[in-house]
């Protein structure tokens, strides 16, 4: 990396190419909140572990439930090192809090009933955590969000953890402190690729940088990060001019304002015959090569930032893909628009959330661990491709059967290895050709 940069071979000196993981951050800090409420944890994990032990147990606590009219669900027993797992056990166990004292009742070895207090603190705890569990869907979803996502969600989690740091509540605000402690130290100071790429949205340009940094930062130390931002924003903008000056495109971005000058005593000096008025022509052009016009015009960069924001309705926000603005745009900010590809297409999680933070199977399962590389790249590019081409996502686990996902997989693992070896056969069949 450091060679790269010495060789002048990476963007902004390769300051961009170090990027903390953010779902991995944000694992971090919430499980430093849930370790303050463990007693509570653990009182629920070995609820759900004792049910789901046996057949028998699961066939009781199923009966109570429906006696009760509650929700025909299984109980989730989560996986202690992902955060989001927890949650949903707990956000499952909340729904069955009346069902556990009934079951107590028929089945005397279990001793492990969370009490009132405990399911009132469940109940805040899940509260809290809805947002953490949102925001960890947008950052790290199987659609590749692209790094602009991730500034307004920050200061949300700043907002969070402010207001519940002052809370009346002695365990929340013990719990929102030691998460605000990790906040600090991570995102205390905030990575510049975060802040670029949300200026590089047309949604949000210089004003989501206003809004956010006051939030996070204050409004004394605020206008200090937003100079930092606009500062590195426009040395970005320089080299990538400086990079493609070459391109006849840049005549799109730069008015040359000395080859106007020259149009215009052309026309002037067609139609003015007297030597006199030809001579004071010259010298007001003169004059004006002389002025160093060229700095005072806006860059392309400038009349990006200071035209207004892209408004979407309220339905469409969901679904607005910055690159596809760009790419609609492309003609008149050539230049511009590779910059901001390159940027947002930086990630700002290192792995999909279904690997990070799925309690479900591993790709390469025992039975399948005999596939050579080639096959279970192929499997997987193939699925993935065909997804994507008929616009079918993958369900959660919680929400869909174990043979319904298993027999998806397996369809789109045989459409997908039957593509690629078709593919492969072509490629074969070319070069063997005469």
């Amino acid at each position: 990396m450091k060679g790269l940069s010495y060789l002048g071979k990476l963007p902004y000196d390769g300051k961009f190419f170090h990027v903390r993981c953010c779902a991995h951050i944000l694992n971090i800090l919430v499980q430093d909140g849930l370790s303050e409420i463990e007693s509570v944890i653990h009182d629920v994990r070995d609820s759900v572990k004792h049910i789901s032990a046996t057949p028998l147990r699961i066939q009781m606590f199923s009966e109570t439930t429906k006696q009760m009219r509650l929700p025909c669900k299984k109980l989730v027993l989560d996986c202690c090192t992902r955060w989001n797992s927890t949650y949903e056990m707990l956000r499952c166990a909340l729904e069955f809090k009346d069902a556990f004292p009934r079951y107590q009742e028929k089945d005397s070895s279990y001793k492990n009933n969370p009490s009132s207090d405990d399911w009132n603190m469940v109940q805040k705890v899940c509260n809290f955590l809805e947002i953490f569990s949102e925001i960890t869907h947008i950052i790290s979803g199987c659609e590749y969000p692209t790094s602009n996502l991730f500034l307004p969600e920050l200061t949300l989690i700043k907002e969070t953890l402010d207001e519940n740091s002052v809370s009346s509540d002695t365990d929340m605000k013990r719990m929102a402190l030691k998460m605000k402690k990790k906040f600090d130290k991570y995102w205390g100071d905030l990575n510049l690729l975060i802040a670029v790429a949300a200026v590089m949205d047309p949604r949000n340009k210089m004003k989501l940088i206003e809004f956010s940094f006051r939030a996070l930062y204050g409004d004394f130390e605020a206008n200090e990060h937003i100079f930092s931002v606009k500062a590195t924003l426009y040395d970005i903008y320089r080299e990538y001019m400086d990079a493609f000056s070459n391109e006849s495109a840049v005549k799109d971005y730069q008015v040359g304002v000395e080859d106007n000058a020259e149009n215009i005593s052309r026309a002037s000096n067609s139609n003015v015959g007297a030597k006199g008025a030809s001579s004071g022509r010259k010298k007001f052009d003169s004059f004006i090569r002389s002025v160093d016009v060229v700095e005072s015009l806006k860059s392309v960069l400038d009349i990006y930032l200071e035209d207004v924001v892209f408004i979407c309705s309220e339905n469409e926000t969901e679904y607005f893909d910055p690159l596809d603005w760009w790419r609609e745009n492309n003609l008149k900010y050539r230049i511009l628009s590779r910059m901001a590809c390159d940027i947002l297409a930086i990630p700002i999680t290192s792995v999909a959330s279904e690997s990070t933070f799925s309690a479900g199977g591993r790709v390469i399962e025992p039975h399948r661990a005999c596939l050579g590389p080639d096959t279970v790249q192929m499997l997987l590019c193939g699925e993935d491709w065909l997804r994507n081409y008929y616009g079918i996502h993958k369900k959660k686990k919680a929400y869909c059967s174990t043979n319904t996902g298993a027999a998806v997989v397996v369809i789109f693992s045989v459409v997908g290895l039957l593509h690629c070896f078709f593919y492969y056969l072509l490629a074969a069949a070319w070069f063997m050709l005469p």
